[in-house]
């Protein structure tokens, strides 16, 4: 069996670690777990990133020396980190001994086998700060799309790189003034001699292996010519200093990356070309062009092993925006920790839910957030194994019996089944959703036949298979959740078991893992978010959440004149705010059960199962169009936080979506794959 080591990017040092430090943190993090789980020799390995102006600059802004800034910083990031429970193998620093000898090392072989060229090259200068400005120092406008205040080296807007002489309106980003050009030697890295290797990533057929969309712009990059990189810095600056030289440092993206290396136990056994391991780094998809270029070529000039795979993520987003400090998108993991109510591990499920394997970004937005929380972790996870449990230990002491499987059985367990395949693709967005299918199926279970009110034999061996249901998800479920899954298996008496304990490997359905023994002390598994909580994880939120309630008081006037067109919908109804618009939670619901209505010839009573542990009763007047065992097990849309309104004596909470009316009515209907409680986007 190959060692696996995987990698996060290294957080920059400079600053607290943030929500979008959390979001790859996270994804590692349950990808490193589930490989220990599957029973694989897996570490996560990572370090702060410690050298380059920004650091330097920073620590002359608060009077301390850059030495005592990143270890200040980095004991910030270790704390943070843990907090979250991101389980590190290794945590260190680009700013030691080790990385430097590794650096040198890599440096010397890529000049010896002529991949390092010295010559003269024009740079930005600032004459009122006296120094060279690297790229990221000077901002203007973009020469391509002409976005404002973008970086010398990259659009944050458009995404295309270029030279800092090309921006428009240029200016040093420390003092605003104008910069000029002048010449300095300095050391370049002939990328273009690596094509061969470049080529077989971006098309996919040599390591390290990326997702197509990836292969996609390393191909985009490659065709406009790779440009030689500049891997030298002229001083101020913090960082290594290049041997033989007197005032010139290593490119802080030379040695960054090289701190992979260095902070990496057993180091050769993981990157001596010849070693059995693979390696894995997953990465934002803003970094692509270092990692899945410059990197692999650099270890292919220094005689290292290549990773295996680079796993790409989406940006984090707020309110459909990049999230940005200086424009109060911002939330930092302390500031996340610091809010009653808010769990480390509602972050990690939430983010885990969202994360397929391509570089899709995540929209945070605090409804989203609590309700997606609620409904699936708390509602249907939590709650269904905390159901069962309680259950058992208030009728039978704890006690679980030998019980034949059912339909149901065979259901629940199929559902949690396509966890695994989807977790060893790395597709964490489908393994969440498949646990969550399993335990609503176990929730509908548990609700259909009602153990605390049904015959004491039936009702034991019904809750015993739900313990063993319960047992599954936990174990499932804990790379994500690692506190609360531990708390489940505690209670079963399971700690210490892994994947294979499950058998769901093979085409055979499992017979009930537990078929006797005793429950333990039962302890909360997972508190619900509230309202105010989950707004105050996203900055700004509040203001929005107001303005979305004052509109659905009834502020929906049209801005101009009915009639004139501007300002209407295509029915002519007045156009609404996005915010109105987002207000509504739209959830996948299951019917359960349908029955008429006395005295009503249009009302149908629905029970309607939205993955929140207990089903919804629901009224709905579609009764001209549909008999009630036409709907029973039908994946509706429903509007779940409409306010609860009583219809012939039935206290109705929700909606159904259609379309027609009278007798011509039709659901909007989603696959049977859905789970319920799902959000409808």
């Amino acid at each position: 069996m190959k060692k696996l080591l995987v990698t996060s990017a290294l957080p920059y040092a400079n600053g607290p670690i943030h929500l979008g430090h959390l979001v790859e943190a996270v994804q590692t993090d349950v990808i490193v777990r589930w490989q220990r789980l599957a029973g694989r020799d897996a570490i996560y390995v990572c370090a702060d990133d410690t050298h380059g102006t920004p650091i330097e600059l920073k620590a002359r802004e608060q009077g301390v020396t850059p030495e005592a800034l990143i270890a200040r910083v980095g004991e910030g990031h270790r704390r943070d980190f843990a907090d979250f429970e991101i389980n590190f193998a290794r945590y260190g620093s680009t700013h030691t001994p080790e990385n430097r000898a590794v650096a040198v090392e890599i440096f010397e072989r890529l000049r010896a086998r002529g991949d390092i060229d010295r010559r003269p090259i024009e740079l930005s200068y600032c004459e009122k700060d006296r120094r060279f400005l690297p790229d990221r120092f000077v901002r203007g406008t973009c020469p391509r799309c002409g976005a404002a205040d973008q970086y010398g080296d990259v659009c944050e807007s458009c995404k295309s790189t270029y030279r800092p002489e090309e921006l428009k309106d240029a200016r040093c980003a420390l003092c605003g003034t104008p910069p000029v050009r002048r010449t300095s030697t300095h050391y370049f890295f002939k990328l273009s001699r690596h094509l061969p290797l470049l080529s077989g990533i971006a098309g996919g057929q040599a390591e390290p292996r990326v997702d197509v969309q990836v292969q996609r712009f390393l191909q985009g990059w490659i065709d406009k010519g790779l440009d030689d990189w500049c891997v030298s810095r002229d001083g101020p600056y913090f960082g290594f200093p290049i041997p033989g030289e007197e005032d010139k440092f290593f490119y802080v993206w030379l040695d960054a990356p090289i701190g992979y290396i260095s902070n990496s136990p057993e180091r050769d056994a993981y990157w001596r070309k010849e070693a059995d391991a693979e390696i894995w780094h997953v990465i934002g998809k803003d970094i692509i062009y270092f990692h899945a270029l410059f990197w692999p070529a650099m270890l292919e000039g220094a005689d290292y092993k290549l990773p295996s795979r680079i796993l790409v993520h989406g940006m984090l987003n707020v309110r459909g925006e990049k999230m940005s400090k200086s424009r109060g998108r911002l939330t930092t993991a302390r500031e996340y920790l610091s809010v009653p109510g808010l769990h480390p591990e509602h972050l990690r499920y939430y983010f885990a839910a969202n994360l397929p394997p391509e570089p899709v970004d995540i929209d945070l937005n605090a409804a989203d957030f609590r309700h997606r929380v609620n409904a699936e972790l708390v509602n249907n996870v939590a709650n269904f194994a905390h159901r069962t449990l309680s259950l058992l230990r208030d009728r039978f002491g704890g006690r679980i019996a030998a019980a034949e499987p059912g339909p149901a059985w065979t259901e629940a367990v199929e559902a949690l089944r396509a966890a695994v395949p989807a977790y060893e693709a790395l597709d964490l967005k489908s393994a969440v959703a498949a646990i969550v299918a399993g335990c609503a199926v176990g929730n509908g279970f548990l609700q259909a036949n009602k153990p605390w009110a049904a015959e004491p034999g039936k009702a034991h061996a019904d809750l015993s298979l739900c313990v063993n249901l319960a047992y599954a998800a936990a174990l499932l479920l804990s790379p994500v959740t690692p506190g609360m899954s531990a708390e489940v298996l505690r209670q079963v008496g399971r700690e210490g078991a892994t994947l294979a304990d499950l058998g769901l490997g093979g085409g055979g359905l499992p017979a009930p893992w537990i078929r006797e023994g005793k429950v333990g002390e039962g302890r909360a598994l997972m508190p619900r978010i509230e309202t105010k909580a989950a707004q105050a994880l996203v900055p700004g939120e509040g203001a929005v959440k107001e303005a979305s309630n004052a509109t659905a008081r009834g502020s929906l006037a049209p801005a101009v004149s009915p009639g004139v067109g501007r300002g209407e919908g295509a029915a002519g109804l007045p156009e609404i705010p996005f915010e109105t618009f987002a207000a509504l939670d739209l959830r996948c619901g299951v019917i359960l059960a349908a029955e008429t209505v006395a005295g009503a010839k249009k009302l149908l009573k629905l029970t309607v199962d939205l993955g929140e542990g207990s089903p919804r009763v629901i009224a709905s007047g579609i009764a001209e169009s549909f008999r009630p065992e036409q709907l029973v097990e039908r994946h509706v849309v429903v509007v779940a936080n409409l306010a609860p309104r009583t219809l012939r004596g039935i206290a109705s909470r929700g909606m159904l979506l259609a379309a027609g009316d009278g007798a011509a009515v039709s659901l909007v209907e989603l696959p049977r794959g859905v789970p319920a409680g799902a959000k409808v986007r």
